[in-house]
């Protein structure tokens, strides 16, 4: 928007041939980079909700419409309005009320009265109308007068600029300054359709038939239309084909037709008589033969003959009205970056998937796993784009650790800037860590695109419990400057607990700005099955990353315990981190070579499958340390796949976790561990129970009782709403879960057969 102020405040000054050169050598840099979404844009063919067909059963609509910018076009409405006569078509003329030229009367009632229709065209088509709210508005009490007077109720903005919400302020039947693709218009975001659709009054389309109305309304009308019909033009306008490209033949009129013909949708076309030159007319360089339109004319009635309705606006916009088409969700462009294996990262993952299954377009910038991981990959909707490698965690010093991170930085940035400038981005969520990789989507932010930062880790806190470092070390505070900077950078921030919400919020005075989303759980991957091991071991798992404040080597201590009472159990650890040598060392060093295995990190939907194979989930995290107020996914998870779990008395697992879900434990403490563990083993009922109870809660505390949430704010951001309406609470920020033993219900008895 910037941008466009900018443009339109000296384009008074620039001299028209160099104002057409700049914008054709724009043109045709941008040509290169759109090929996939232009002129056909995959995806706008798809029909809205209930969709009743063209009236008379007819294949698709075909709809003229012509902007007069200036007195050169309006000398020529004459000549164009008989050349569609001849070929048997009608259009609507869309005038400027109040710019260079006049537009009497006389010319208005001529259009009409021979079967065509007058439209307004902005106010004074400066490329101003939109540039705040309270000019719009302004303007907008003399449109209306305009329409009113003009007994028209048709408009179109200059330059296609629009914003659908404010043109409620506007008594008209139907807009038409939308486009399904247009990446050569200031505003280059489409409508991503070729059907026209309703706009209610709320901004939000409608589904469902209403009663019959009218597209015209009495002129003595004053009050608020319930909505609007949106006709966003379909072919590609003249100006940008024949002028700007250089196009010497309406080629690609014609293969947009026949595309949108084969979908049964709404082929608008927009022609500028300015720009048309008729046999008679000198040859300018502004200026293209019309016999390029009539050719066009010409091949869809001689190819189409009587298969498609050929309606003027004004008409097309009844028909709307009366059948109240929903507009069909325009599919978001949003980029993911992680400093992470996708695969491995179900955060990350369960927000993709859940963009990409409504129609999203994903791109996720991430980490590659190893050599025969390929660069780029795709799932659905989703495009994930491995930018460096990082074969296993083996920093182990924090200069060895910022290195990549820097380069990763580096990386994504230039990736972003590339991908943006070529077709732009709605939103971007970036994760940490670390929180200084928000700065990746510089570029796309600058340029007005929404920026999420996800706090998976509130990092100086990480920081000092990974490296040891006191909590006033000279880092952890630089680390506490970078947080703050991040988070003013960002749009909006997500944090994964409520202790770190409230934490993150009072040391970077945030106001309105934070939402939490915990780790739900995906039941589509983490749900109860049956077993597939019948080895005859006990096997206690823990799938996680091994640093210190996980708290392992308590586990392996107290599995010694456990392995003399019981000799044929396992302690099975799926990860990587700082801590796993040391690991492997404790238990060489206490004799538990066949007892405590290691095993790589594996992807989500793999590591769901061990986890439901296990007999008992453990996560002994540190209480004392960074580990006190980490949220542990893997004790949801572990519930979901009906897995007992033993967990450490935790500030932050204490407020999520009632009593009857798990078998708390003192933090710390190996002989604590080991009673927790010998007792979950060796008592059926009490293992029933735990199971029972924790299938109850994740019923209730599943991605899914969040996933709704999630889109609503992202689609928030994007519109400008204050996330705050449109986003629902948090569970937990409404309902306090109790810490005592549950009363017994039908989900917790069946569980428990």
């Amino acid at each position: 928007m910037l941008r466009n102020r900018l443009y339109y405040s000296v384009k008074p000054l620039v001299p028209l041939p160099l104002r057409f050169a700049i914008r054709q050598w724009f043109a045709l840099r941008k040509l290169r980079a759109v090929g996939d979404i232009w002129p056909i844009m995959p995806g706008s063919e798809l029909q809205p909700q209930d969709w009743p067909g063209w009236p008379e059963g007819k294949r698709f609509a075909l709809v003229l419409t012509h902007d007069v910018e200036g007195q050169g076009g309006l000398d020529k409405i004459t000549r164009l309005m008989e050349l569609e006569i001849q070929l048997g078509f009608r259009s609507a003329f869309n005038l400027i009320p109040e710019g260079s030229y006049r537009v009497s009367r006389e010319l208005r009632v001529q259009i009409e009265a021979a079967g065509f229709e007058v439209g307004i065209h902005d106010l004074y088509h400066d490329g101003k109308l939109f540039l705040t709210r309270s000019q719009f508005s302004r303007r907008a009490v003399r449109i209306n007068h305009h329409l009113k007077d003009w007994a028209v109720t048709g408009f179109r903005s200059g330059f296609m600029l629009h914003n659908l919400d404010w043109i409620h302020d506007l008594q008209v039947a139907y807009d038409a300054s939308t486009f399904d693709t247009d990446p050569f218009e200031p505003q280059p975001h489409g409508q991503n359709t070729i059907f026209p659709f309703w706009v209610s009054r709320n901004g939000k389309p409608r589904a469902g038939v209403a009663p019959a109305a009218s597209a015209r309304a009495p002129e003595s009308s004053t009050g608020p239309r319930p909505g609007y019909a949106e006709l966003p033009y379909t072919l590609p306008q003249d100006s940008t084909l024949f002028l700007l490209l250089k196009e010497r033949h309406p080629d690609i009129w014609y293969q947009k037709l026949d595309w949108i013909a084969r979908h049964g949708g709404m082929a608008l076309v927009n022609v500028h008589p300015d720009y048309m030159r008729f046999p008679d007319e000198r040859d300018t360089p502004h200026t293209y033969p019309a016999d390029c339109y009539r050719q066009f004319l010409d091949y869809a009635r001689q190819k189409y003959k009587d298969t498609f309705w050929q309606p003027l606006p004004r008409e097309l916009a009844a028909f709307v009205a009366r059948q109240r088409i929903p507009m069909r969700r325009a599919p978001r462009r949003i980029a993911m970056v992680t400093h992470s294996h996708i695969l491995s990262d179900a955060r990350v993952l369960r927000y993709a998937e859940a963009l990409a299954q409504r129609g999203d377009q994903v791109d996720v910038l991430a980490l590659r796993r190893s050599r025969e991981v390929p660069t780029h990959e795709t799932l659905g909707n989703i495009r994930l784009i491995h930018l460096q490698p990082r074969y296993g965690k083996t920093e182990k010093s924090p200069l060895s650790h910022l290195f990549p991170v820097l380069r990763f930085l580096a990386s994504s940035s230039f990736w972003l800037l590339r991908e943006h400038r070529r077709r732009p981005y709605d939103l971007l969520h970036i994760h940490n860590v670390p929180d200084f990789l928000v700065f990746a989507a510089w570029y796309p932010r600058l340029t007005g695109a929404k920026v999420i930062l996800d706090i998976h880790d509130i990092v100086p806190e990480f920081y000092a419990s990974k490296f040891g470092t006191r909590p006033g070390a000279p880092a952890v505070r630089l680390l506490k400057i970078i947080e703050r900077v991040s988070a003013a950078f960002a749009n909006h921030i997500i944090i994964s607990n409520h202790c770190w919400r409230d934490t993150y919020v009072a040391r970077n005075h945030l106001s309105g700005a934070c939402s939490v989303f915990i780790n739900n759980v995906d039941s589509r991957v983490f749900y109860l099955r049956p077993r597939t091991r019948h080895d005859g071991k006990i096997v206690v798992i823990f799938p996680g990353g091994l640093q210190w404040h996980q708290g392992l080597d308590l586990a392996i201590r107290a599995f010694r315990q456990v392995r003399s009472q019981i000799p044929n159990a396992e302690l099975h650890i799926y990860g990587d981190g700082n801590m796993k040598n040391r690991l492997v060392q404790l238990a060489a060093e206490l004799e538990l070579h066949d007892a405590v295995r290691f095993f790589d990190p594996l992807p989500i939907r793999q590591i769901a499958e061990i986890m439901a194979n296990a007999d008992l989930g453990v996560v002994p995290k540190r209480a004392d340390s960074f580990g006190n107020e980490a949220y542990s996914t893997k004790i949801m998870e572990f519930m979901s796949l009906g897995v007992p779990v033993v967990v450490s008395r935790t500030r932050i697992d204490r407020l999520y976790f009632p009593d009857s879900t798990v078998r708390f434990f003192e933090s710390g403490n190996v002989e604590a561990l080991t009673e927790a563990l010998l007792e979950v083993i060796q008592d059926p009922e009490r293992r029933r129970r735990f199971i029972a109870n924790g299938l109850e809660y994740v019923a209730r505390h599943n991605w899914e009782s969040r996933r709704e949430a999630y889109l609503a704010l992202v689609d928030a951001l994007i519109s400008g709403q204050p996330p705050a309406q449109v986003v629902p609470p948090d569970p937990f920020d409404q309902h306090p879960l109790p810490q005592t033993e549950e009363a017994r219900s039908p989900a917790r008895e069946l569980a428990l057969k």
